[in-house]
């Protein structure tokens, strides 16, 4: 993964997104990794001593870098592949787009090669590579398993988890499972004990089976509405189950192919925005052309840049990207405001970190420089992780 070292660095711009304000114009140092200093208006000369390179960003808005909590693959590249290069052009791509921090998603596999996944995912763990490990499955509903293999569906078996933690060596930060199996609470109960975000999704779970699953620790809803019971007026089901808990966090896969974009208002107008974390679900096309592709063992068909399983009609992942995703949030550039703002770096990072039990990274001293530098129309121009610039696409830098 090619990232260019900038060393100590001050970087004023038209807005610079720190915390829950937003500085304009502002400025951020950034020293070894970290945000080292903060401030608004223009750098002074004390942020940028003796050593110090100094740029001006000039109509820029940064933003701490997105974080994806649901992605299944990218550039080509999927987390399933025994091929290291695969995972790591995957995570490559998605942090050319602003994405620096993802959680690896896996679908439902049989035990020894879910297992034998679980174990090299791992290492990109261990190495800071990734945020963590999600197993979106095996223990869905078989009547709501969208783009899973149904011959590896199965109840989920507590010997099994307990295999699978062990494979991940403290690796596993999310699993979704559909609360109305056989078992599910025990497990659900089993994965908190270890630290492990329970999510519900992929289910035919009633209202009250989900508020089952939330009291036994379920605490994030995996891609609201897509491959669950739907609402209705007699039975709510799952969807108003996990709106309606304050404790809860939905993801939602606003792309435009998997939701409405009127969906993503509504469910903000439900739950607020520091309740609602935006995902790509993205799988090996997302950045590639149209064409054949695979998730997990399954054949998939991009056309028009939707990913459908080949000779049907179900939605197999996504192809989106989480810059898109910010830009659906945060609406029309030439309206944008601070609020609207805030919200939109809300939904792509604060929430999702908080969801999977994780430290801010929003550009406040003392965190991860981690941030994206976009333009005025909120393109990306320029990504830094961890202090790196990525890609090698150093913006110029002035002494």
């Amino acid at each position: 993964m090619s990232t260019h070292r900038s060393g100590p660095l001050t970087m004023t711009a038209a807005a610079v997104v720190v915390g829950r304000a937003v500085n304009r114009p502002g400025w951020i140092t950034v020293e070894d990794g970290l945000v080292v200093a903060v401030g608004t208006g223009r750098a002074p000369s004390r942020a940028a001593p003796a050593g110090v390179s100094s740029i001006d960003l000039g109509d820029a808005v940064v933003v701490p870098g997105f974080v994806d909590m649901h992605v299944h693959g990218g550039g080509g590249g999927a987390f399933t592949s025994a091929d290291p290069t695969e995972v790591e052009r995957a995570i490559t791509m998605h942090q050319s787009h602003g994405t620096t921090a993802l959680c690896a998603s896996l679908v439902s596999a049989h035990p020894e090669p879910l297992a034998e996944q679980v174990a090299r995912l791992a290492r990109f763990v261990e190495l800071g590579d990734l945020l963590g490990i999600h197993l979106e499955g095996p223990w869905l509903a078989p009547k709501r398993l969208g783009a899973h293999d149904p011959g590896s569906l199965r109840a989920p078996d507590l010997d099994e988890i307990r295999r699978l933690l062990d494979a991940g060596r403290g690796t596993i930060r999310m699993v979704t499972i559909a609360p109305e199996l056989p078992g599910a609470l025990d497990a659900i109960a089993l994965l908190r004990e270890h630290g492990v975000v329970p999510a519900v999704g992929h289910t035919d779970a009633t209202y009250d089976q989900t508020h089952e699953a939330i009291r036994a620790g379920a605490t994030v809803g995996t891609h609201l509405f897509n491959a669950m019971r739907p609402i209705k007026h007699r039975e709510p089901g799952p969807v108003v189950a996990l709106v309606e808990d304050p404790n809860v966090i939905v993801e939602v896969i606003a792309d435009g192919v998997h939701v409405h974009q009127a969906m993503l208002g509504q469910v903000r107008h439900w739950v607020g925005p520091e309740r609602v974390a935006l995902v790509t679900d993205a799988m090996a096309a997302t950045g590639m052309p149209d064409g054949s592709y695979q998730l997990g063992t399954l054949d998939v068909t991009v056309a028009d840049g939707v990913a459908r399983l080949t000779g049907g009609n179900t939605i197999a992942g996504g192809t989106g990207t989480t810059d898109v995703l910010f830009r659906a949030a945060a609406g029309d550039p030439e309206r944008l405001n601070d609020l609207r703002l805030l919200e939109a770096v809300e939904l792509t990072s604060a929430v999702p970190l908080r969801a999977l039990g994780l430290g801010r990274r929003d550009l406040s001293v003392g965190t991860p420089a981690d941030l994206v530098v976009l333009s005025p129309y909120l393109q990306v121009t320029a990504v830094m992780s961890q202090g790196e610039w990525v890609d090698d696409r150093e913006v110029a830098r002035t002494p």
